[in-house]
């Protein structure tokens, strides 16, 4: 029988005081500024969004404990943390050193990283202008030196935990841009070696296997028939998602359009690839709290960009129940479902409890995880 798929959130870590953001906004800033000043830009646009808690500091324990009670009591077994090294070092990581791992119920919940290795960009708020510069420079470029530095801290602080996320005993990392990194570290077989030794560090660690899951929309031509010829020769052990495509029309679209037009997206690639594809479910799409709220509001480029509406708690659990049916035949190759996100508030993408729907996101999530007993 095949084995049932991790139910795994995204978890976007910006919502703790964090240096380099200071030297941007000012002293003690975070995200939370962005989520509160945000205005409606349209008629009927439903903004600020309000978190259930209100503006809590993830890098507290005990406000971590929260959420890894709420995830783990309603059917999520791990978060991915989005998780960011430049050739200088960490960033937004407070959050997972000092909230997530010292929350006194760390083990209830497993987890990972997802290297995000892109520029971070001026979008706290953005201006209408396109395409918005990046922030100090080129360092989210990946060098050979910056990925041996960066694997080992994750070797040395992370893969050595005991709730990190294992799939079939073997340690889960992904990389966000898999063909910007291997165009950084200088192409296809350079990128290769250095994958190979880093699992061959992993080994030598005395921490097992190590597989490697790439975020399928930002492989070059990711539509090309090459496209699995490609991963397999990178190294890469899986696929996966971080977010719904095809957004269209402005300034909205409803939910159950999107929803449409990706339903049958996963069981598609998964015949066009020959490593697991895990699909991921969105619960939203609003980045309009990113831009200059007293700029016009045209589609002229991220983060002006459409705002998807009605996306409701029963919409969503429509969505999640067909992927999770599907994740769970014989038809798909997943390992794991993803969920979009825990707490991207400024993107509109959450599954934390806001004071719109209360838990409502969450105890969807619960009730199609319990359907799996039926399965």
């Amino acid at each position: 029988m095949k084995e049932k798929p991790l139910i795994c959130s995204y978890y976007f870590p910006n919502w703790h005081v964090d240096a380099r953001n200071e030297t941007i906004h000012g002293k003690g800033w975070t995200e939370w500024r962005v989520t509160h000043y945000a205005t409606p830009r349209f008629e009927g646009h439903k903004q600020p969004k309000h978190p259930l808690r209100g503006y809590e500091d993830e890098a507290d324990p005990a406000v971590m404990e929260r959420k890894i009670a709420d995830a783990a009591s309603h059917g999520i077994d791990a978060f991915i943390f989005d998780w960011y090294y430049f050739k200088d070092g960490s960033y937004r990581e407070r959050c997972l050193q000092e909230g997530f791992l010292p929350a006194r119920n760390c083990a209830d919940l497993k987890f990972a990283l997802m290297w995000a290795n892109h520029d971070p960009i001026y979008s706290h708020p953005g201006s209408y202008r396109t395409p918005a510069p990046p922030l100090w420079g080129d360092i989210g470029k990946t060098t050979p030196e910056t990925f041996l530095h960066c694997t080992d801290h994750c070797i040395r602080h992370y893969f050595n935990q005991p709730n990190y996320l294992r799939i079939d005993g073997k340690l889960y990392f992904s990389i966000f841009q898999p063909s910007r990194m291997i165009r950084d570290l200088g192409g296809e077989q350079t990128a290769r070696l250095l994958f190979d030794d880093f699992r061959a560090r992993v080994a030598a660690a005395g921490l097992g296997e190590v597989i490697l899951d790439s975020n399928l929309y930002c492989w070059d031509r990711w539509q090309d028939e090459d496209l699995d010829d490609r991963i397999r020769r990178a190294g890469f052990d899986m696929t996966s998602l971080y977010n719904w495509g095809g957004q269209g029309g402005f300034p909205t679209m409803e939910y159950a359009d999107w929803f449409e037009k990706n339903k049958t997206f996963a069981a598609e690639i998964t015949k066009r690839l020959s490593v697991p594809f895990n699909p991921v479910v969105s619960t939203g799409w609003d980045v309009s709290p990113r831009t200059v709220q007293s700029d016009m509001f045209e589609k002229v480029g991220y983060p002006f960009d459409t705002v998807v509406v009605n996306n409701t708690p029963e919409r969503f659990e429509q969505a999640f129940r067909h992927y999770l049916r599907f994740a769970c035949s014989e038809n798909s190759s997943a390992r794991m479902v993803h969920l979009a996100c825990w707490n991207e508030w400024t993107e509109g993408s959450y599954l934390e409890p806001c004071e719109e729907y209360g838990y409502a996101r969450l105890e969807a999530v619960r009730r199609v995880v319990d359907e799996l007993r039926t399965f």
